[in-house]
Parts: C-alpha cells; structure tokens; sequence
C-alpha cells in the first residue's frame, strides 16, 4: 500500500511540476482571435514525425529540435515576425511552453497555446502537413 501511495505522489508532483513549467496557456478561441486579428502567428513546435497527426491550420511547422539548436527552419520566420506574438503549441503543451520561455527571454512577445488537441476538440481548422 506504501508503494501506491509514494507511486501517486511521484505522479500527481510530476503532473503538478509539468503544468507549473508549461506556464498560462491560452485558450484555443483566445489564440484564433489574436491570429485573426493579425498581431499574432501560430507555430507547432511538435517534431516532424508529429505533424502526420495533424496540425492547425493557420500553424507554421518549426520543431522545438530546430529552436534549441541550429535554427535552420526558425531564423528567417523570427527575423520576418519581430514585432508579433508568436504563439507556440505541441502535443501537451510542455515543449510549447519551453520554447515560450526561450524566446521570452531573446525579447520576443510569446504566448502558450497549449495542446493540439485542445484545437482539434474546440473544432477548429486542422490540415495535414
């Protein structure tokens, strides 16, 4: 019964950490209202194999991967994006919220949007990539 109780614990506190570091996350009506008022992008910072599941439709595909290192994909869409808000999602909304965090920090203007499932449960537009 020890074992459970400790196992719980570990899990509630690793559940409790992951929404603490992920941030405030917006809400999916929150993020279509700010894009289609044009002062803001939408950016999936899922990996490559991820996309195949779907993705929203008005979101640029640029891996967290690439953010963190090279920035190959990233360089050119920040240059060209300065003075919007860039809003970041991915499967939970952990890795969006580290990127939030990392740009945060370089001066840009960020926001979490959370999960791609949120989008897709509020029955906004998705594609495949």
């Amino acid at each position: 019964m020890n074992n459970w109780l400790t196992l719980l614990t570990i899990l509630v506190v690793f559940f409790v950490a992951q929404k603490i570091f992920a941030g405030p996350v917006l809400k999916p009506a929150e993020i279509q209202a700010r894009l289609a008022s044009g002062e803001a992008i939408l950016i999936d910072v899922r990996e490559a194999s991820e996309w195949s599941q779907g993705v929203a439709s008005p979101a640029l595909l640029l891996a967290l991967s690439d953010l963190q290192g090279a920035r190959k994909d990233w360089r050119s869409v920040l240059e060209a994006n300065k003075d919007k808000e860039l809003i970041l999602y991915c499967r939970s909304g952990n890795r969006s919220g580290q990127a939030t965090r990392l740009l945060a920090k370089e001066g840009f203007r960020t926001a979490n949007g959370g999960s791609f499932a949120a989008w897709h449960a509020a029955g906004l537009p998705t594609r495949q990539p």
